[in-house]
């Protein structure tokens, strides 16, 4: 079998029984089973786990990013354009972070807590490079202070989820984020 064929298998597995179960509770040999492979064939593709979730969740992330840089483009002024952007990548991020990690195991695994690190090292990269790819975003706003406002986001975002108890909670602060701290942001971005 085509190596991207298998690759692609064990990643819709991966996403299939993270999101059902949780990262934490699907193992190397469910995923295997699932993705009809044998354990062999998934660690020569991937050595861990946790690389897997990596794999899936960056996929998942860029999928929808793509989709979110590529509507309303040239719809509304850049300001507009740039905080809808932010505010719905944000949610995208907070959202396949829940579904398919858990935030409660993220908080009382100290592993999860270098992980995330990773995750967020690697999402900052991607949104950056995203948002310079742009056309509508790119051509107009420098670098850094693009780099400036996805960190500054992406940390109000993660924060979220080691300060919010419920899900009424994550929705105060999203509303929070979109109405007193994300115009500002985006102001400052684009001084």
């Amino acid at each position: 079998m085509d190596t991207d064929i298998i690759v692609n298998n064990i990643k819709k597995s991966a996403r299939e029984l993270f999101r059902r179960y949780g990262y934490n509770k699907t193992s190397v040999n469910e995923l295997a089973k699932h993705a009809n492979v044998a354990k062999a064939t998934f660690y020569k593709h991937f050595s861990s786990k946790e690389l897997i979730l990596h794999a899936v969740l960056m996929d998942y992330i860029q999928e929808n990013v793509q989709d979110i840089l590529s509507k309303e483009v040239g719809q509304q002024d850049l300001r507009t354009f740039l905080a809808k952007t932010i505010l719905r990548v944000s949610r995208v991020t907070y959202t396949v972070c829940n579904e398919f990690i858990g935030w409660e195991f993220i908080r009382e695994s100290a592993n999860a807590q270098e992980y995330l690190k990773i995750l967020s090292d690697d999402l900052e990269f991607l949104l950056l490079s995203s948002f310079i790819q742009n056309e509508t975003i790119g051509a107009v706003v420098p670098e850094e202070k693009l780099t400036f406002l996805i960190k500054c986001s992406k940390n109000i975002v993660f924060s979220f989820a080691f300060t919010a108890v419920s899900d009424a909670d994550v929705r105060k602060n999203f509303i929070s984020f979109q109405k007193d701290m994300l115009p500002h942001l985006v102001a400052a971005t684009l001084q």
